[in-house]
């Protein structure tokens, strides 16, 4: 249970693990996570497995998850070789709109106080973390280049923003030499493929490295929730249950269709003698365009599951399976691109794409000092 290999990030010279440690967890100001010494031994884990890539933002468990990764990063004396992501958006001050949203106020507003709580004067990848819908991409691109200038972030990354405006902001980017974004992160998963829509293409083609989050679907793919054998529910426990009957956006996991997925990723998982959660991040993993995956844990042993899910080849065979069982819905435009359809265009002739036009992302050795 090594993490020897480092990927470049995106377009950038930057190396990251291929699997992050996502701190959502750190925490239990939301009613589940961790506490501090079940956090700290979490941190310890995955660091001293080689791990260098720490996900977390200002939102997550009230800045809990923030302070307790600098805490950690600086009782070791890590913080020069870890690499750690958090982000800004959300709104804590209820009443006083300027204190959420994308735009340059609140961005330095919470850079600043990001960096009080983490301990540190500099991020290393700092992510608009949700699109507000409002504030023009042009702001934010210039912002978080004043703030690369400043030096307050080494590298610039968007989550869950549409891909017209990943689009848009690398472009501005190229134009006005703004510094380029390195990273997307994204819900990515087996029973959760949109992504493949437009962004694997965006990412490749642009120079950003797909980072994506729930990649166990919440759980569900690591067969922590069954279909019960009485009624319509589940059975198990976890936090999807604790959101109710009718489950916000992002939380509808629990329906036939997923637990069909989670049914087939079972027998493939039995087939291949590994677990349901090592094969689901092993088949993401090797995605277009994916450069780490961001797992979390509240258990050291769900970690360490985890980390050793890149350690065998999954058989073609068995990948092939789990597409087909997950195929996503093709609504317009998306189902004109399909190959039935493209053959009409390229006369009934096989045409494939050379490798440059579609380059997965470069991996490189980590260095033997990389480990603690």
């Amino acid at each position: 249970m090594k993490l020897d290999t480092y990927t470049l990030l995106g377009r950038s010279g930057l190396r990251v693990s291929p699997i992050a440690l996502g701190t959502m967890t750190f925490g239990t100001e939301w009613g589940w996570g961790a506490d501090e010494a079940t956090a700290q031994r979490l941190f310890d884990l995955y660091v001293d497995a080689g791990g260098n890539f720490i996900d977390t933002a200002d939102l997550y468990t009230e800045g809990t998850s923030e302070t307790w990764v600098g805490r950690f990063a600086a009782a070791r004396r890590l913080r020069e070789r870890l690499v750690i992501a958090t982000k800004y958006s959300y709104n804590a001050q209820a009443g006083d709109p300027n204190a959420g949203g994308n735009h340059r106020k609140n961005l330095l507003r919470a850079l600043d106080g990001s960096l009080k709580r983490l301990g540190t004067d500099y991020i290393d990848l700092y992510y608009l973390h949700t699109w507000d819908r409002m504030t023009p991409v042009d702001e934010v691109m210039r912002a978080m280049d004043d703030a690369v200038r400043a030096g307050k972030i080494r590298y610039v990354g968007l989550s869950d923003v549409p891909a017209w405006y990943a689009g848009r902001a690398q472009t501005l980017a190229d134009w006005r030499g703004f510094e380029p974004v390195a990273a997307m992160q994204l819900e990515y998963s087996l029973i959760e493929r949109n992504a493949e829509h437009e962004f694997a293409d965006l990412a490749t083609q642009l120079g950003m490295g797909l980072v994506p989050w729930s990649p166990l679907g919440m759980g569900v793919l690591s067969g922590k929730y069954r279909p019960s054998q009485a009624n319509e529910g589940v059975s198990g426990a976890g936090r999807l249950q604790t959101v109710g009957a009718k489950p916000p956006p992002g939380f509808d996991k629990l329906s036939a269709r997923n637990f069909a997925i989670v049914a087939e990723l079972e027998r493939v998982a039995h087939e291949a003698n590994r677990s349901m959660a090592q094969v689901a991040l092993n088949w993401l993993y090797q995605k277009r365009g994916v450069a780490s995956i961001i797992v979390g844990a509240t258990q050291g042993a769900q970690l360490e599951e985890s980390l050793g899910a890149l350690d065998f080849t999954l058989a073609a065979e068995l990948v092939a399976r789990l597409n087909a069982a997950s195929e996503p819905v093709h609504p317009f435009p998306y189902y004109m691109f399909a190959d039935g359809h493209q053959s009409r265009i390229h006369g009934q002739v096989e045409v494939r794409a050379t490798p440059a036009n579609h380059a997965h992302v470069q991996r490189v050795p980590a260095p033997p000092e990389a480990h603690t």
